[in-house]
């Protein structure tokens, strides 16, 4: 059964800035260009028979094409001990507007609601149990302006746990309108 979340891309310039924010902070595992992405809603193992069900929700949304910023740094869990490392994405609004949308189409569909708020964001590093404090990272560059980029798609991607991270591939793209 894939694994599958609905999710943004992200331009190829963006991700290069977002990049050069690597450093060597200890148990930081930093994500690739390939899987830097913004998650909209996770939806975990499904059924191959549903996918077509799940498309042809995902291609009812009808919302208008709107631009986001990648803004500032942020951590998941204490500076000191993180559980992730990511970058901000702004406004809010039209994300979560998205998201919503998404996820009322899949409930309708038997998938459980998110429980946690939605929080836009790009995970840039994932940390393990010896993790290594990110408070020089967000006091040198937890200010920096990555770019803008207009959304006008929305894609459902299939997750692939591998060696090296999660392989992310495009199963269908949903145009916004």
């Amino acid at each position: 059964m894939p694994r599958v979340f609905f999710g943004l891309q992200i331009p190829p310039e963006i991700k290069d800035r977002l990049l050069k924010i690597r450093s060597s902070v200890s148990g930081a595992k930093w994500q690739s260009a390939e899987q830097l992405h913004i998650t909209l809603l996770f939806l975990g193992s499904v059924e191959e028979e549903r996918l077509g069900s799940i498309c042809e929700s995902a291609r009812s949304i009808q919302l208008e094409p709107f631009s986001v910023q990648a803004t500032g740094l942020g951590c998941f869990g204490h500076p000191r001990k993180p559980r992730a490392l990511w970058a901000n994405v702004q406004p809010v609004a039209p994300l979560a507007a998205l998201q919503a949308s998404i996820q009322e189409r899949m409930e309708k569909l038997g998938f459980a609601a998110e429980n946690r708020a939605f929080r836009p964001h790009i995970t840039l590093a994932r940390f393990k149990r010896e993790a290594g404090s990110v408070k020089a990272v967000l006091a040198d560059q937890g200010e920096l302006a990555f770019g803008n980029f207009p959304v006008t798609e929305f894609a459902l991607f299939e997750s692939t746990p591998g060696p090296t991270g999660s392989v992310y591939r495009v199963i269908k793209r949903f145009p916004l309108r």
